[in-house]
């Protein structure tokens, strides 16, 4: 139940924002707004209001926004129309610029939301830093120091013998050690004990590694302290997805892609990790939507961008019935990549029970 909470909340908040991002910039600009939705597919409830219509659809994996104008609408006698540029309403009667400004409303939204819930996360639980002390607060799976049966909250009081007051001395010593077995006295409940750890050898700093970090140290801060934390945050991993999804592309690491089934386990698993969690992951999912949104595929806000600079530079459109077959294949590649996607997460699920 808590992780199906967890998943309307996080696809809601994201999809939400995004899409009112584009309603709130096409209303400001005069642009009527056909319809608002939640979801796509038959509609489950909906409520029409003066000139909208607000719906929740059945498959929770998006939301558009339906401008009129925009793209073909049904006339009276069920024919697919474009309404004409000279009508006051339309979206293709605004210049180009204020065309744009609607389009790349809904990511920029998104960056907004991460920016709010990284604010909300470092008011309500302070700037985090890393302790000083001799504490593991957590450790990697699958390494040395996980296997060995240390836990988070342990204290390394000595390495082979040679005592370790500080966080900074501890990660001296064993980086000093690379590929050598360690003797460690663990403290833990006021009970102490050695336990054996054989170093990895980090390539990269030549360091011995046993896979544990410092505990986090949170301070008090103001609204305005939480505020440049929170956007630092932002610009932070905007940077590092973008550097991520480059080295995908070219390449230098595994593109290792999760669909739906994935970020349902992910978005369980902060749930399951406090309500701080969750609102940090959802800000993270949120720049990742921002992002991609941006990105000039056919059917994503970036290409509309694209069709709508083209426009700018040659003083006229594309032809409407030949941009709308471009999003509409686009439309139909992104539904095939997102089943395969799934079926993949699917399967690794089914491999990582067997």
């Amino acid at each position: 139940m808590l992780t199906t909470l967890a998943i309307v909340f996080v696809f809601g908040s994201m999809v939400m924002i995004h899409e009112l991002g584009h309603y709130a910039v096409a209303k400001w600009i005069g642009v009527k707004v056909i319809e608002f939705s939640f979801g796509f597919g038959p509609k489950l409830l909906g409520y029409q209001g003066k000139e909208t219509l607000y719906a929740l659809r059945l498959i929770p994996l998006g939301g558009f926004v339906k401008l009129h104008g925009m793209d073909a609408e049904e006339d009276a006698n069920g024919k697919a129309v474009i309404a004409p540029a000279y009508d006051a309403r339309s979206f293709n009667s605004k210049p180009v610029w204020q065309r744009m400004a609607v389009i790349v409303a809904g990511p920029l939204m998104n960056f907004v939301l991460a920016i709010i819930l990284f604010v909300s996360v470092f008011a309500y639980l302070g700037i985090p830093s890393p302790g000083t002390t001799n504490r593991v607060g957590s450790m990697v799976e699958g390494k040395a120091a996980a296997t060995s049966g240390i836990q988070a909250g342990d204290k390394i009081l000595a390495v082979n013998g040679e005592p370790t007051l500080n966080w900074t001395h501890l990660t001296e010593v064993i980086w000093a050690n690379p590929g050598k077995v360690l003797n460690l006295t663990v403290e833990r409940d006021k009970a102490k004990k050695t336990v054996s750890v054989k170093t990895e050898l980090d390539a990269p700093t030549g360091h011995g590694m046993i896979g544990i970090a410092p505990e986090i140290i949170y301070a008090h801060a103001s609204i305005l302290e939480s505020a440049r934390f929170g956007l630092i945050r932002t610009v932070d991993f905007t940077k590092f997805i973008m550097v991520s999804l480059v080295q995908m592309i070219t390449g230098k690491i595994p593109a290792d892609v999760g669909g739906p089934v994935m970020i349902a386990q992910v978005i369980g698993e902060g749930a399951r990790q406090g309500l701080a969690n969750l609102l940090s992951l959802t800000g993270v999912l949120s720049i990742q939507l921002g992002l991609i949104n941006l990105f000039p595929i056919p059917a994503l806000d970036g290409s509309r961008l694209v069709f709508l600079f083209i426009e700018g530079v040659r003083g006229k459109p594309l032809n409407p019935e030949r941009e709308n077959m471009i999003h509409l294949v686009g439309f139909v590649l992104l539904m095939a990549l997102m089943i395969a996607v799934t079926y993949k997460d699917v399967l690794r699920l089914f491999v990582k029970a067997g």
